[in-house]
């Protein structure tokens, strides 16, 4: 590349000349993680259809569990091996996990219990995968990266989010269902590709810029350190409670959509047109604010009112939704909040992370995305069970988001003021340092 053009690219793309190489291993590397999930998607939601949604809250809970069974052994992983083995260890994992339902597919069991199996492993797999992600991100980039490159590395996972679903759909008709599990696999073997490539140049700009190479070892500590870390900690308690929040709104959207969507198309097809329709639409209207205006959001706002900002669009959302609650309302609410937190909410709150030490980037970081995630949606599912069941109609279960999404919005913002503060003791740690 001339140095014209590298001189341009990196005005562009507002970073400097020797971080092209990892932003671009980075951009492939998220984007074959959410291509391969986005294969699987619309597979998922309709089988969670298929399965009854008067079940769904079940499907929830068996995936909190899985959860909850999955995380010792991630911390039995990073407890014991380098992150250059434990990285890539998760995501062998999953892919032999992919071949085993590919054989279930295959053999003609009964598909209603395959069916929620696969319901529940792919919504673990897509937390897990995702989560090491931004651990790796948060471990590899600095504050100061992580302001202006984080847009741009969340828009290779909307890259890969917009190719999975065309992939599926062109694909699905010539090679059948079951078979795409194997091409998902493959893009997750793509992903350990680019995990060897950013684990290796970062070694070596530690070493050349005459750091130790601590990075590269065993976190140590309890395969649980996860949970006592945050626990101990008022700062990951609140960014745990942020959680639980989102959980619970999203959770409370994801079965209004799934009732509506139910009550408005009887053949399943159809249903799964919609659902890859609304993907897509995400998506595409996700890349475009995180490749113009995701850095440019933080740079304005800061961190505390850009993790504000999404949840007080979707109190306005709920109060629309209590108003009419309507296929057309619900996909325009449904598609802003998923392409505000892809774009918008889930880069600034990995940023949260970047003050803090290893062990909390992985193990505390893991706790929160995984289990604490999946906490979320089991406790919510049951209690929009419940309010459904005190007959409780989809208006006034919108109506009673609204306060809790503007209370999700000033936690966002009095985390993001902390982050702000550790943020800043942390550059003069460095420069008393220099």
């Amino acid at each position: 590349m001339t140095d014209n053009r590298r001189n341009f690219l990196t005005g562009l793309l507002n970073c400097r000349s020797d971080e092209l190489k990892t932003l671009l291993w980075a951009f492939i590397y998220f984007f074959s993680l959410l291509c391969s999930y986005y294969i699987l998607r619309p597979l998922r939601d309709e089988m969670g259809i298929a399965g009854g949604v008067e079940n769904l809250q079940w499907l929830f809970t068996g995936t909190f569990f899985a959860m909850l069974a999955a995380v010792p052994l991630f911390g039995w992983l990073t407890s014991r091996f380098p992150r250059r083995q434990f990285l890539p260890y998760v995501y062998l994992f999953f892919i032999i996990n992919l071949l085993l339902f590919f054989v279930l597919f295959k053999s003609g069991l009964d598909h209603a219990w395959v069916a929620r199996a696969f319901f529940i492993w792919v919504s673990v797999f897509n937390l897990f995968v995702v989560s090491v992600f931004w651990s790796f991100m948060v471990d590899i980039f600095d504050d100061e990266q992580a302001g202006r490159l984080f847009g741009l590395i969340a828009a290779g996972g909307t890259a890969g989010a917009l190719s999975g679903p065309l992939i599926a759909g062109s694909l699905v008709q010539v090679l059948g269902t079951a078979n795409l599990l194997p091409v998902s696999a493959a893009f997750l073997g793509i992903a350990i590709y680019c995990i060897r490539q950013l684990g290796d140049g970062h070694v070596r700009q530690r070493e050349e810029a005459g750091q130790a190479g601590s990075s590269d070892q065993p976190l140590g500590g309890s395969i649980l350190a996860g949970i006592r870390l945050v626990i101990e900690s008022p700062y990951l308690l609140g960014i745990a409670l942020l959680m639980l929040m989102f959980t619970m709104l999203a959770t409370f959207l994801y079965f209004q959509q799934a009732q509506i969507i139910r009550d408005t198309f009887s053949d399943p097809a159809q249903r799964t047109t919609v659902f890859a329709v609304m993907d897509f639409a995400v998506n595409a209207l996700t890349v475009i604010i995180q490749v113009f205006l995701t850095g440019r959001l933080i740079r304005w706002l800061g961190i505390a009112w850009t993790l504000a900002l999404v949840p007080l669009l979707l109190a306005a959302g709920f109060l629309a939704l209590s108003i009419e609650p309507t296929l057309a309302v619900l996909v325009v609410v449904q598609v802003i909040r998923r392409a505000g937190n892809y774009a918008v909410m889930r880069p600034a709150r990995e940023m949260l992370y970047v003050v803090l030490g290893r062990e909390e980037k992985y193990k505390a970081k893991n706790f929160n995305d995984t289990v604490v995630y999946r906490t979320g949606d089991a406790v919510s599912a049951w209690i929009y069970t419940g309010l459904r069941g005190l007959g409780i109609g989809l208006s006034g279960i919108a109506m009673i988001a609204v306060p809790v999404a503007l209370l999700w919005a000033a936690l966002a913002w009095r985390l993001g003021r902390r982050q702000q503060i550790l943020a800043g003791r942390q550059d003069n740690s460095i420069g008393g340092q220099v």
